[in-house]
């Protein structure tokens, strides 16, 4: 079973995560921050993962420390499911469109962390979307994830207009990449690297 659940507390958060990577999509989350709550919603119907978060923590300075505790956790956890990454396809890429937005992403659970994300408009980081979210935070969410998962992400805004547009279809595109990534390639038992281990 490719299952996980962690716990984080710190002096500016609390953060639990359970999730199940050959899921159906089921997520029950609550982060405090309503907008993130959205995101993650759909960063667990596009990848099919599970995914139960419960977090709180120092809202009423920012929303900066609950968002990025929360991600770290979920990329613990997913890189305590995957395990020693035995089977599974290793690389998976995904175009979403949103409206006027399309986003691209292309993921390698490499076990080497590094994240690139470039083409959202000027303006784009500054924009509270939803009263809470800045836009700024979805970089941020996006590669602490991908950092503590152990992940290679190239994450690119193609075209987009409307704030909410654009940091939708960048969290969708990264679920649709990480499905298959994780997926178990069917013609293989074997860690997919010629060094034999990932």
């Amino acid at each position: 079973m490719r299952q996980a659940q962690l716990e984080r507390s710190t002096s500016e958060s609390s953060v639990s995560v359970a999730l199940d990577l050959d899921g159906t999509g089921k997520s029950d989350i609550s982060t405090t921050v309503p907008f993130f709550d959205h995101m993650l919603t759909a960063l667990a119907k596009h990848s099919l993962i599970d995914l139960d978060v419960s977090s709180s923590g120092d809202t009423h300075i920012d929303v900066h420390h609950t968002v990025e505790d929360t991600s770290i956790v979920i990329g613990q956890a997913i890189a305590e499911a995957l395990g020693d990454k035995a089977g599974i396809r290793r690389y998976g890429a995904a175009f979403v469109p949103l409206d006027e937005s399309l986003a691209r992403c292309v993921i390698d659970i490499s076990g080497r962390p590094y994240f690139v994300h470039a083409g959202e408009p000027e303006g784009q980081q500054y924009h509270l979307i939803g009263g809470h979210f800045t836009g700024s935070m979805t970089s941020h969410a996006l590669e602490s994830i991908a950092f503590h998962a152990g992940l290679t992400v190239h994450l690119d805004l193609i075209r987009g207009r409307d704030p909410h547009h654009i940091v939708e279809a960048q969290f969708k595109a990264f679920a649709r990449a990480l499905r298959e990534a994780v997926e178990p390639d069917g013609r293989t038992t074997a860690v997919p690297s010629t060094k034999g281990v990932l």
